[in-house]
């Protein structure tokens, strides 16, 4: 993943220095009390040529991105916004979601709500059981393992012949339901296939152990703390579902902080938000998902 960040930057820049570029006006970011502290990023001991030539290149158009912010010691130095998109704009999070919940399971760790990544999810998911497909390794499955795509029932996003493929989900009433009912086809653990209903059952997990709305529990415990409030929860389908099954609209603003929260070890102006240890395992490789590193719910 570094080699291809590093690989795309490079092209970028190639491509500015061979084709030309259109003229970029640097404006600091607006301190806007909302948690940020903003810095002229000509006052900082950093070479500019490069990033103004970058920039220089994106803002002649012919491409999607929405926004590129840079922070530089805790601080936003740039930000600018493209092809119609503002500060206070929200953008669907997509899949950005899962590793937010990969926060908010950490935090839900830390306040005792939950034991262990290593308990079975039956111990905390009390409103639902398997009523179809029965298997004993079902009862087998833990919280890890959702956390790794390998919870072992036939749910793989990249398949279209998967049983528990996303697309066909989302047609569903009770989405927890129809993927504990799913057929088992590998050992728990034993094997990871991109699977976003686990994503799901982890959300309802954290709201059954807490008593809390995920979303709610989202707003006191990370939300809050990072001074994020334009943000929503969207339906992934048109269908009225479990508030779980939900995604993150944010601003990129609010997504830098939670960019550098990770950073800073799970710290917010020296605030512990999520311990340092969680945010070190859950941004390990733990598993390879079609030979890509993978963490808990981050690449």
């Amino acid at each position: 993943m570094k080699f291809l960040l590093a690989l795309s930057f490079s092209f970028l820049l190639m491509t500015t220095l061979c084709f030309g570029q259109s003229i970029y006006t640097y404006t600091p970011p607006a301190e806007l009390e909302d948690g940020w502290q903003t810095n002229d990023i000509r006052s900082l001991d950093v070479d500019t040529t490069l990033i103004y030539r970058l920039f220089s290149q994106v803002v002649t158009g012919g491409n999607k991105l929405h926004s590129a912010l840079l922070v530089k010691n805790d601080q936003l130095v740039i930000e600018e916004y493209f092809n119609e998109h503002s500060v206070n704009k929200q953008h669907d999070m997509r899949s950005v979601t899962k590793s937010i919940r990969s926060i908010l399971l950490g935090i839900a760790i830390d306040k005792g709500f939950i034991e262990s990544i290593n308990d079975p999810i039956s111990k905390y998911l009390k409103s639902h059981s398997p009523k179809k497909n029965l298997d004993p390794r079902k009862e087998e499955i833990t919280i890890k393992h959702l956390l790794t795509m390998s919870g072992g029932w036939d749910c793989n996003d990249w398949d279209k012949k998967s049983q528990g493929q996303e697309d066909k989900v989302y047609s569903k009433k009770d989405w927890i339901q129809f993927t504990l009912d799913l057929p088992m086809i590998n050992e728990p653990g034993s094997v990871s296939t991109y699977c976003s209903m686990g994503a799901i059952l982890v959300a309802e997990i954290i709201s059954q152990s807490s008593g809390m709305m995920i979303s709610d529990f989202a707003d006191e415990y990370l939300f809050k703390p990072l001074g994020i409030e334009n943000v929503s929860w969207g339906h992934t389908s048109k269908k009225e579902v479990i508030p779980s099954g939900k995604r993150l609209y944010m601003t990129s603003r609010d997504l830098a902080k939670i960019g550098l929260l990770m950073l800073n070890n799970g710290r917010w102006n020296n605030e512990k938000i999520v311990s340092e240890d969680w945010v070190r395992q859950s941004t390990s490789s733990v598993t390879k998902i079609t030979g890509m590193e993978y963490g808990y719910f981050w690449w």
